[in-house]
């Protein structure tokens, strides 16, 4: 996968921003001079400089059809590591933003299934409504959607899913944070029946959705967590990393990323969110029992691949083609 810091920025001007729920702002992007953007795919995101000089990961949440703009809807959040709050508070209309060209880790996979099946919790909406929006600009409509937030007020593009002309079927679900409320997925996904699902959200619903699908077929299910993982835990041990090709040997310390500890000892790895959600730093590896924290890798990939920015490793060392 392309390294959105080596490939040409694009500088885009912001043509549109509106608060579009509680907390939630869209952005609308569009090169100054008119001229088309780079194409994309459902499910891809670009990675934005925000003017806190932070890279932010945010999916792309317009129909793939459209050449000419991007459109993401940014989450304020106050207790995250910046780069949202940047956007949101600092980022007006007029204002031009340094873009990457899009990429995709959360692509919808090949293959022509029964139907889709579209899991979203909160902002999780953003790539799962460009897939929809794929979906119907070719005429498909065998989906349904799954859509859950606390209150109505936090669910962007509700209006849209509500409205009775929306041409697929879409449920959506506040539960005001009790659990007892929690809507009951099993019998969605108790059977496959040839569907491929999507889905997106926090942590809780992921883990809920993974454990009721582990019986799906593999390659049937698709995830993409914007929360990310922690790369480094309180009980994480040292290891070491075998580069294949140059035949060195690096020691990653338990309070270090294995992307940090190459970084440091001098390798150009291609990185973005360095969350374990954006799949940009994917790396084979050859030989070692990888410990995987991404939330990007299928069952088959993690066969032989690790992202280096959240994932350690089991064993005592590990080999990377690197």
């Amino acid at each position: 996968m392309p390294n959105p810091i080596d490939t040409p920025t694009l500088q885009l001007r912001v043509t549109r921003r509106r608060a579009i729920a509680e907390d939630i702002v869209e952005f609308e992007l569009k090169d100054p001079k008119g001229s088309d953007l780079p194409a994309f795919s459902a499910g891809a995101h670009i990675a934005v400089t925000t003017p806190g000089g932070q890279k932010r990961c945010y999916s792309l949440c317009n129909s793939p059809t459209e050449r000419t703009r991007y459109v993401i809807a940014v989450k304020r959040e106050a207790a995250g590591r910046g780069g949202s709050v940047s956007m949101a508070d600092d980022v007006p209309e007029g204002a031009t933003l340094a873009v990457s060209p899009p990429q995709n880790a959360f692509a919808m996979g090949r293959g022509t299934p029964k139907s889709y099946i579209f899991i979203a919790g909160g902002i999780g909406i953003t790539p799962i409504r460009a897939m929809i929006l794929s979906l119907l600009s070719e005429g498909k409509t065998n989906f349904r959607l799954f859509y859950f937030a606390r209150r109505p007020e936090m669910m962007a593009f509700r209006e849209e899913f509500l409205d009775p002309a929306f041409p697929g079927e879409a449920i959506l679900h506040n539960d005001g944070g009790d659990p007892d409320l929690a809507y009951d997925l099993w019998p969605v996904l108790e059977e496959s029946r040839g569907a491929h699902l999507y889905c997106c959200g926090p942590k809780g619903l992921m883990s809920a959705v993974r454990d009721m699908t582990g019986h799906w077929p593999d390659g049937a299910v698709h995830f993409e967590d914007f929360a990310g993982v922690e790369a480094v835990k309180p009980d994480d041990t040292a290891f070491e990393v075998h580069l294949a090709r140059s035949g060195r040997t690096v020691t990653v310390p338990p309070d270090c990323s294995l992307l940090e500890a190459l970084k440091r000892a001098g390798l150009d790895c291609p990185s973005s969110c360095e969350s374990g959600t954006c799949g940009t730093c994917r790396t084979a590896y050859l030989d070692g029992e990888p410990d995987h924290r991404d939330l990007v890798l299928s069952g088959a990939e993690r066969g032989r691949e690790i992202i280096i920015c959240v994932s350690r490793a089991k064993s005592a060392s590990l080999t990377l083609d690197l």
